[in-house]
């Protein structure tokens, strides 16, 4: 598209993915992690040679045909990998699956069974920051020699076991997935909690034959082009982890796919249970205290305590709690799954449940940052529900105007239309949009793996999602809607205590060409910890950016929600947290 033009420049760019950010870690005195084969930084830019998500996902597309195949690839792979399926049964696997909260689910699940003195190990995707996210070990990502040495292993093994009738290196995701399980068994873990990729019947996480138990967390619409276009076509996708004898749990779902969940398990003979809501497990106790905020957290935590309750039992561990009888339910005639009583074990992994990006809150000074990677639609009614009772429990200490801000971008196939439109109840002051790149550069560095881009195609989708935006604005307007401020239900007042620009509706969204621009404007300097070097000259001299600036420069308190991508969030955090990059 030509003309495009962010506030920046529009020449092609070295895109600096937030996922490749792990390739900028260096060892003390500021040498790179190395192995005589290649340093963390070779490896992760190998790693990044072999496809990203979005190559992976055509290709799964075009090969859909026959997806069984792609199982058995799989299982090529890791025999060539000097593995069998059958060493995998020694991982005592959880397997999860879901489209919302498979992640927090995973989470809650990991801490809680670490909290027994457990060795965990923890495979989940996407990461953040850094690729070393994926694969943990006792709740941690792998360290950088680690992670070098077992991919170097893994890449040479694959090298020297190829022909000329075989591909010599699966994807991105593939080789991650093979790797994690080389990493577990190496370290002696004594249980793994492995999250499903995408789907669950044809995903490479499913050569895994014999977990101790499985999950499914709520179902939404999502990978429309691989799983299909209704929640009952999803839910056979997902249904697909499920094994013979082996106990599976899922959540409160929709009555058609829930049936669809029944069948599937019937079929191969799964015991599949329905989990009962948090209150039950809660009832003659004190209530359960979450480390992940947010309502729709207690559905996600019900689900894991279910998951670690049973493999407890399945594994004849001490203290899991006194366990009372499954009840039938009205539900498609799934059996409820079992109550008990959460031990203080189950209470403390809990309460330090850690997962970033998720319902997460920075307070920088004047800023809080709502983090949060919503990106289907049901996740982002999630999200707004967390971002609106956050503010309404806030303590405002100071009198003066504050600022909504929402910052926001949307990949792939999904409908960012609808996902503003769901956002629109927050009431922002200003929405900003930009591309899932940490920063804009003409020149690549020799620590990072590039992929030159035009940002004018980047920046095409951001336009679009402003065009959306600005579109509901004006569906939106009425002519005093910005002079006073509107009451939420069960709350205060809303925060549109700055004036809206009188002439154009749409004059209070920008589009920024990275994320840290973007982060620049909207921090304004006011952030104690994001100090980046002095924008490039002109950088916000567009009119509202502008006028924007002395707004936030004078606001008491500034709110920003980042969602609609996991990987945006990941950058955000990259540049808020640099601990993280460390």
């Amino acid at each position: 598209m030509k003309g495009a033009r962010s506030l920046a420049t529009s020449r092609p760019v070295a895109e600096k993915f937030c996922w490749e950010a792990a390739m900028e870690q260096q060892g003390p005195g500021g040498r790179p992690f190395s192995t005589k084969t290649g340093s963390f930084q070779d490896a992760v830019r190998m790693l990044n040679t072999l496809q990203t998500n979005a190559g992976y996902l055509e290709q799964v597309k075009r090969q859909r045909g026959d997806p069984q195949t792609q199982l058995e690839a799989m299982e090529l792979y890791l025999a060539r990998s000097g593995l069998q399926v059958e060493d995998l049964d020694r991982l005592n696997i959880i397997h999860v699956t879901g489209t919302k909260g498979k992640g927090s689910t995973c989470a809650f699940t990991e801490c809680i069974l670490r909290s027994y003195g457990l060795k965990t190990g923890f495979f989940s995707s996407p990461h953040l920051v850094q690729v070393r996210e994926r694969i943990r070990i006792n709740g941690q990502p792998i360290s950088p020699e680690l992670f070098t040495k077992h991919f170097w292993r893994l890449y040479h093994r694959l090298e020297e076991t190829k022909d000329s009738s075989r591909v010599s290196m699966p994807p991105y995701f593939r080789f991650l997935t093979l790797m994690a399980f080389h990493v577990f068994l190496q370290e002696k873990v004594d249980l793994a909690v492995v999250e499903v990729g995408i789907g669950g019947a044809y995903d490479c996480t499913n050569i895994i034959r014999k977990p101790v138990v499985c999950g499914v967390s709520s179902l939404g619409i999502d990978h429309t082009s691989l799983l299909g276009d209704t929640l009952e076509k999803i839910a056979w996708q997902k249904g697909g982890i499920f094994k013979q004898g082996v106990p599976a749990f899922t959540v409160l779902q929709p009555e058609g796919p829930l049936a669809v969940l029944r069948d599937r398990a019937q079929q191969i003979s799964c015991p599949l249970y329905l989990c009962p809501p948090l209150e039950a497990l809660e009832e003659g106790g004190p209530p359960l205290t979450l480390g992940l905020e947010g309502e729709h957290q207690r559905s996600n935590a019900a689900l894991a305590l279910q998951l670690a309750h049973c493999w407890l039992r399945q594994q004849d561990h001490q203290g899991t709690g006194e366990l009372k009888a499954p009840r039938p339910s009205l539900l498609c005639q799934l059996p409820l799954a079992p109550t008990f009583q959460p031990t203080s074990h189950m209470r403390l992994g809990l309460r330090n449940t850690e997962w970033p990006g998720r319902t997460q809150m920075l307070r920088r000074g004047p800023l809080t940052w709502y983090l949060d990677g919503a990106h289907t639609s049901s996740s982002v009614q999630a999200c707004v529900r967390w971002f609106r009772q956050a503010l309404q429990g806030r303590q405002r200490l100071n009198a003066g105007p504050e600022v909504r801000v929402l910052l926001f971008n949307s990949t792939g196939d999904r409908d960012s239309a609808a996902l503003l439109k769901l956002l629109q109840p927050c009431q922002f002051d200003y929405a900003v949009f930009c591309p899932n790149l940490t920063e804009v550069s003409s020149t690549g560095s020799a620590d990072q793996q590039n992929f030159t881009v035009t940002l004018d195609q980047v920046l095409l989708r951001c336009l679009e999602h402003q065009q959306h935006w600005n579109r509901l604005d004006e569906e939106q307007a009425s002519p005093d809607l910005w002079g006073t401020p509107s009451l939420e239900p069960g709350g205060p007042a809303s925060l549109l205590l700055v004036p809206r620009p009188p002439h154009s509706c749409s004059a209070s969204s920008l589009v920024f060409s990275c994320i840290s621009h973007a982060l620049q404007w909207i921090s304004q300097g006011r952030d104690p910890v994001f100090q980046p070097p002095r924008p490039p000259r002109g950088l916000f001299a567009h009119p509202v950016a502008a006028s924007g600036a002395s707004i936030l420069q004078e606001a008491v308190a500034i709110h920003v929600l980042v969602t609609g991508s996991l990987h945006l969030v990941g950058g955000v955090l990259k540049l808020l947290e640099p601990s993280l990059s460390q």
